[in-house]
């Protein structure tokens, strides 16, 4: 039986352990033991308890595993995945890292590694989608939306956070990137707000955000590009107001003798008030839009996803959504199915049509139902 060390055991982490637990030996991996200890407790699955961040560590620990899955906050992906392409080990990446990863394509190859990155719900699915076909369309236009929210809206932010705060924030201060008219733009995260309907929620407010990530390098062609990030409607305008008075500041500042960062602060309230109840009813939302031509008509296909939150499992749609993406991706690389050499995202594991429908097959038989519409307009 192959064996599979699952980094990071938050939500997502543990969704990705649950999933593959049915099937291989999984080990869950994380410096706490409240999450450890659920898994130990309630599942097949072996628990280490280890600082990460220590690369010596990380690289003994790693050693005896077939795939190692990293699900760490962003902060640490670069590093993680750096460490284990080093260890000669193949991975799986959620992490979504902010850096630029072409010194780790290299060293990926030189070792003989195969990584597949940001095999997420998004990025992740929507890149799937848009290299699936990108091989049998003229692209004009790829654009999607998502969103995970409470079902029950609570002030003053009626949001609540499925992956670690930080996250969140860097997603909320990054310039957007998105394509217009074969031309890169850039704009400042949460620009170009609008309300848009969506069943079966009713009205969120769309925002930028630089969600787009690879896309823009590896479908250079595509001329038009956008993806956008969707909230319960005056969510922008409360954290606009946070970043403009200045809470999200890493400058230290003096409060009563000690120098602490707004940041910190803010980050620890935010931790408590975006914290999802662990069965807190909530859903997440997602359209991706297609169009294109095959040379005779204009396609405009459209896969829309509403998930909603595991009783039975007791994991939200935020983390069944990623983290079966995630063990799909694991998936192709255990069964051989996609085996190069070097760091992928997922648009161009998607350009291979049988790693394509593996992976919304993987994510049907697991509840997440992407519904496909195709409309003709032209």
């Amino acid at each position: 039986m192959k064996k599979i060390i699952v980094l990071g055991a938050g939500m997502v982490g543990k969704a990705m352990a649950i999933d593959l637990s049915k099937k291989y030996e999984v080990t869950s991996a994380d410096i706490f033991d409240k999450s450890l200890d659920y898994l130990a407790s309630n599942y097949s699955i072996n628990t280490k308890k280890f600082d990460i961040s220590d690369s010596a560590v990380l690289q003994k620990e790693i050693k005896d595993f077939d795939l190692v899955i990293s699900a760490v906050p962003g902060f640490m992906g670069y590093k993680t995945l750096e460490t284990c392409i080093k260890a000669g080990k193949n991975i799986l990446d959620i992490s979504f890292l902010p850096e630029n990863i072409d010194s780790l394509d290299a060293l990926a190859k030189e070792n003989n590694v195969t990584v597949i990155m940001d095999c997420g719900v998004a990025p992740g699915v929507p890149n799937f989608i848009a290299g699936y076909y990108y091989k049998k369309l003229k692209i004009s236009e790829i654009e999607y939306m998502v969103g995970g929210l409470p079902k029950i809206r609570v002030f003053p932010f009626e949001y609540k956070a499925p992956f670690s705060p930080i996250d969140v924030i860097e997603e909320y201060t990054r310039p957007a990137r998105y394509v217009e008219n074969g031309f890169e733009v850039i704009k400042p995260a949460m620009s170009d707000t609008e309300l848009l309907n969506f069943d079966p929620v009713g009205t969120l407010e769309a925002f930028n955000i630089d969600g787009l990530r690879s896309l823009i390098y590896n479908l250079p062609d595509v001329p038009n590009m956008k993806e956008k990030t969707l909230r319960y409607p005056g969510h922008v305008n409360l954290i606009q107001a946070l970043i403009a008075g200045g809470f999200f500041s890493e400058e230290k500042i003096t409060v009563n003798a000690t120098e602490i960062s707004p940041l910190d602060v803010t980050l620890k309230i935010l931790f408590d008030q975006w914290k999802l109840g662990a069965e807190e009813p909530e859903f997440t939302i997602m359209r991706v839009k297609i169009v294109g031509s095959d040379g005779t008509e204009t396609q405009e296909i459209i896969y829309d996803l509403y998930a909603e939150y595991d009783p039975i499992e007791k994991l939200s749609s935020m983390a069944r959504a990623t983290g079966f993406t995630g063990t799909a991706g694991a998936e192709l690389i255990l069964n051989g199915m996609f085996a190069e050499y070097g760091v992928f995202p997922p648009e161009i594991v998607g350009m291979k049509a049988n790693c394509f429908d593996f992976v919304m097959n993987h994510l049907k038989d697991r509840n997440i139902n992407y519904i496909k519409t195709v409309n003709i307009i032209g």
